[in-house]
């Protein structure tokens, strides 16, 4: 499946660093960055301005053209794009158990990426608090689910939906003896 730009980088990014066997931690100092905004641009949970994105691949001491071999755009797939179930590429984001991923798809319209993922939850899933650079659409699919927003908790079930700025420090909760999912979109907006 041919991602987004955006979300090819993010992914290029963790997979080299991985390679390089350097942590997150090791990563931001070279770059000059917090440690924070690197696990956030490798989670796509934010997009990194150019300079950042070169203090970076420079950091992981890649050539440019290297880093950026074989990065497409999804050209001519749209205005209509068609996924297979079996096409849904499983991804993990931040340090959280129990939460898988399955993107279905990700697109650049005009100034924006909507990125569009399935998210099951185990019944013990857990991860800390999170932030996205994105607004975020939850539809419940199956299960209930407690979001957290600060000490601030609403209950989601099954048909229930809402729509929030992701960055407001957040994080669900599945509240069943069973898997529960949801359907997961986030809007990113192109920062002038």
């Amino acid at each position: 499946m041919e991602d987004d730009v955006l979300i090819q980088i993010s992914n290029r990014i963790k997979d080299k660093r991985r390679e390089k066997n350097i942590t997150v931690q090791e990563l931001a100092a070279r770059a000059n960055v917090s440690k924070g905004l690197i696990s956030q641009i490798e989670n796509s949970r934010t997009i990194p301005s150019l300079v950042v994105l070169i203090d970076i691949i420079r950091a992981l001491e890649i050539d440019m053209n290297v880093f950026f071999k074989d990065i497409h755009t999804a050209g001519s797939n749209f205005p209509l794009i068609i996924r297979r179930k079996d096409e849904y590429e499983h991804f993990e984001k931040e340090h959280a158990e129990g939460f898988h991923y399955h993107r279905i798809f990700t697109q650049s319209i005009k100034n924006s990426t909507v990125d569009i993922v399935i998210l099951d939850l185990e019944p013990d899933a857990h991860r800390p608090q999170v932030e996205t650079e994105a607004y975020e659409y939850k539809y419940i699919l199956k299960g209930t689910i407690e979001y957290q927003f600060g000490e601030t908790t609403y209950t989601l079930k099954e048909g229930d939906s809402m729509l929030f700025d992701g960055r407001i420090s957040h994080t669900p909760k599945n509240m069943g003896k069973s898997k529960a999912s949801m359907l997961v979109i986030y809007f990113f907006e192109e920062r002038n």
